[in-house]
């Protein structure tokens, strides 16, 4: 099994800052249908973003607009998928909106999230579509109902699953966590010496195994294992992504040192390399919520170039990174 980092800046602000005209504090990840707004996330759902369906045997088309929403609910990995607890906010007649302070996230979480429409309908940020399923006696049966595990094959994902050999398998199936251990829908494709798939999955850890005709294997080529409640071995994936760490100034430093959460706030081992505009430092991390702060020449400091910020429990004042 084989995978890859995508490498880019995931500090948000940082990578805004490079930007002319854009204010980290309120830059949208359009995508995602959230944005940063000083200590708070901020998630939108905007009806407009989303097509239209079907109806069966027929080639009306049914607007989300004309669908009575009472209810909007972020759901997702952060609040362990809660169908209740993140009601959204109505702000205009296409928009709800949801505001939730940076602290409310715990350190291990991925951006993995959907919208819940009235209890029952499941809408999408990450792909902004919906599925258009038949429709039978009710008319808005199955209209939005989008599956929670809805991951699709891309041709060069972030992750590439490879199982080597089995050259008389009829098929060869992924299944795993990323969608919800589904026995039938990724097809993994035939290549030389092997069986291939990529998906583009979002930062974070998974267990998976592969099914080639019928017998449920973990990965041979994949060392990290754990065992199952069936007692037998899932193969787990961990996907970090690539963050650049940026301090500017202070030129007549002898060192910097960046200490954090992910490093069990070690003062002497990650040292910034010094550049022509200040300091610098690259590391690949999970998703999730981390703190740090800077050590110039024995003195600790926040990120001067990052607006979030939050108190431990002993009264200090540390930087966040939220990686995603």
């Amino acid at each position: 099994m084989y995978f890859h980092h995508q490498s880019y800046l995931a500090f948000l602000f940082a990578a805004c800052l490079l930007l002319p005209g854009i204010n980290p504090a309120t830059a949208q990840t359009a995508a995602k249908s959230y944005y940063f707004e000083n200590d708070e996330v901020v998630f939108e759902f905007d009806i407009r973003l989303y097509e239209k369906a079907e109806t069966d045997g027929t080639s009306e088309k049914l607007e989300f607009s004309e669908f009575n929403i009472r209810q909007v609910v972020v759901s997702g990995d952060f609040n362990k998928w809660s169908e209740k607890a993140w009601k959204m906010k109505k702000i205009g007649p296409y928009t709800f909106q949801l505001r939730k302070k940076v602290k409310d996230f715990n350190d291990d979480f991925t951006w993995n999230f959907k919208f819940l429409i009235n209890g029952r309908y499941w809408a999408d940020p990450d792909n902004l579509r919906v599925n258009e399923k038949i429709i039978s006696d009710d008319i808005w049966e199955g209209v939005y109902n989008l599956d929670v595990y809805n991951v699709q094959p891309v041709e060069h994902g972030n992750a590439s699953f490879f199982l080597a050999g089995f050259p008389d398998a009829k098929e060869v199936i992924l299944s795993g966590e990323f969608n919800g251990w589904n026995e039938h829908a990724l097809r993994m494709n035939k290549v030389e010496n092997g069986w291939r798939l990529d998906l583009e999955l979002p930062v974070g850890r998974y267990e998976y195994k592969f099914i080639a005709d019928g017998q449920w294997m973990h990965d041979p080529a994949n060392p990290e294992t754990v065992v199952n409640m069936h007692h037998t071995l899932n193969s787990v994936l961990r996907l970090t992504k690539t963050v650049v760490f940026e301090l500017s100034g202070y030129p007549n430093a002898e060192k910097v040192i960046l200490a954090g959460t992910f490093n069990k706030w070690n003062e002497h081992n990650t040292r910034m390399e010094r550049t022509e505009t200040g300091w610098t430092y690259k590391m690949n991390l999970p998703a999730g919520k981390h703190y740090y702060k800077f050590i110039v020449d024995g003195k600790w400091m926040i990120d001067p170039a990052n607006p979030l910020s939050e108190y431990d429990p002993y009264g200090h004042l540390n930087s966040i990174l939220l990686v995603q």
